[in-house]
């Protein structure tokens, strides 16, 4: 059975993850990084700001859309690229932040009344992990339909240095899990060898079987 556990921590960010075999929706993963604190504890949440807030402080932001989540990290964040004293060209301006919407294709919708918020816009894509890129990829050209600008791609924790020629920029990255795995599932070496799902993971967490 697997346990997750705090493998390093940085600048007061925790990196908590389980060893095990484990299926998200686009592939099978051989690590399982549990952010939920990070996503609900305003203490951590604020810590991860202050870390990621540090390597957008010279990019303009006008709009955080938050995934797998997010959005009390990305409400940090967006008081620390704005607060005064930081060094920031966000500096005492206001910057949205908004969820995504799927529709039926899991394809991402803005709204109406989200529109002028995205259109126009630099937007950050703020993530809990980016490992296929897969999802990124699709914000990416979601805020492309939409109008807006990509103004580049935030994580906790990345397994790809860049996606659709936008660099990720992370906490953590591959090299502090450098056994780190992600396998398509018709070629996935765990099922190969008959080794059981430990549990299916997303955005919202892990359901053991």
């Amino acid at each position: 059975m697997f346990e997750t556990k705090v493998i390093a921590t940085r600048g007061g960010v925790p990196l908590r993850a389980a060893k095990g075999h484990f299926a998200t929706n686009h592939s099978h993963i051989n690590y399982f990084i549990d952010i939920t604190t990070q996503k609900t504890r305003l203490a951590e949440a604020k810590a991860v700001a202050r870390e990621l807030a540090a390597k957008f402080s010279n990019t303009k932001v006008d709009t955080i859309l938050c995934l797998d989540g997010t959005a009390v990290i990305g409400t940090c964040l967006a008081q620390e690229l704005t607060k005064s004293g930081f060094r920031t060209i966000n500096q005492h301006q206001t910057i949205y932040v908004v969820e995504p919407e799927y529709n039926a294709n899991s394809q991402i919708i803005f709204r109406e009344n989200i529109q002028p918020m995205i259109r126009g816009k630099h937007v950050l894509i703020l993530m809990a992990s980016v490992t296929t890129g897969y999802t990124a990829k699709r914000s990416i050209e979601a805020i492309g339909y939409y109008g807006g600008f990509v103004a580049g791609v935030a994580a906790l924790y990345r397994n790809v240095d860049e996606v659709a020629g936008h660099p990720v920029r992370s906490i953590y990255s591959v090299q502090d899990l450098p056994d780190y795995a992600s396998y398509d599932y018709h070629d996935c070496p765990y099922c190969k060898q008959g080794i059981p799902i430990d549990a299916l993971v997303n955005s919202f967490g892990y359901s053991k079987l």
